[in-house]
């Protein structure tokens, strides 16, 4: 098993404007980081190389980043361990909050790539329900065998 991750973001602009420029400028850096992360196995890619042109709810600046990583561990490792922690910390200035979840966690089958509406089914799922092992958070996350970790 492996875990996919989806998270989603309103952009407090379109790509273009300045208050999101350091964003887009970012991305490919930090895309190839996660590539290069212990434990990455696939990401949604448009043909620029990123998923920005992926809209979500007919909303230009709702944007998604949906990922495969090997366990719970590599991708925790890729966020809050690397340059990327610093691309977390400044969010707020690229994203507006959305009032609502933003990210799920599930296990899918070695190989399965999952696509848009398969992730979206799932932080539906997780909004609907809250956290099981079919849909999670970092903060409630479940084992590929479905036992809650904390």
């Amino acid at each position: 098993m492996q875990l996919a991750q989806l998270n989603i973001g309103r952009l407090v602009a379109l790509r273009g404007y300045p208050q999101v420029a350091e964003f887009f400028d970012a991305l490919d850096r930090i895309n190839a980081l996660a590539e290069a992360s212990d434990g990455f196995v696939w990401r949604l890619q448009d043909d620029e190389g990123n998923a920005t042109s992926f809209h979500l709810e007919r909303d230009r600046r709702l944007i998604p980043n949906l990922s495969v990583w090997r366990d719970l561990e590599s991708l925790q490792d890729f966020m809050y361990r690397t340059d990327h922690v610093d691309f977390l910390r400044r969010r707020r200035e690229w994203f507006e909050p959305l009032g609502r979840e933003h990210l799920v966690l599930w296990w899918v089958e070695d190989g399965h790539r999952p696509d848009l509406d398969e992730a979206l089914e799932r932080l539906a799922q997780l909004e609907a329900e809250g956290p099981s092992p079919a849909a999670f958070t970092f903060r409630a996350p479940h084992g590929a065998d479905g036992v809650a970790l904390r």
